[in-house]
């Protein structure tokens, strides 16, 4: 007796499901490039990326500067002070 195996699918929000795990938990992509002719090495490629949700990057300790920084340009500056009890340094209420 045999079985039918053929692939299926079963979700239509397989894209959405994805995006919503590599914000919330993020992925780290490493990959190390050597190009070379006739067996010399010309150039060589580190390259890593991480791709996450601001959350998990802050969590992870990665762009919080940049964040905290974005997040005070962004916020009236009353509404930054009463919630973070830091007066901004810029020229906003003048």
């Amino acid at each position: 007796m045999s079985r039918d195996v053929r692939p299926t699918r079963e979700s239509e929000d397989a894209v959405v499901d994805l995006a919503d795990v590599l914000l919330r938990d993020g992925v780290v992509v490493e990959a190390d490039v050597l190009v070379s002719v006739a067996d010399v090495p010309l150039v060589g490629l580190e390259l890593r990326a991480a791709v996450a949700g601001m959350a998990a990057m802050r969590d992870a300790g990665m762009l919080t500067a940049w964040d905290e920084e974005v997040r005070l340009q962004a916020q009236p500056s009353s509404e930054f002070e009463s919630e973070s009890g830091v007066e901004r340094g810029d020229d906003a209420d003048r």
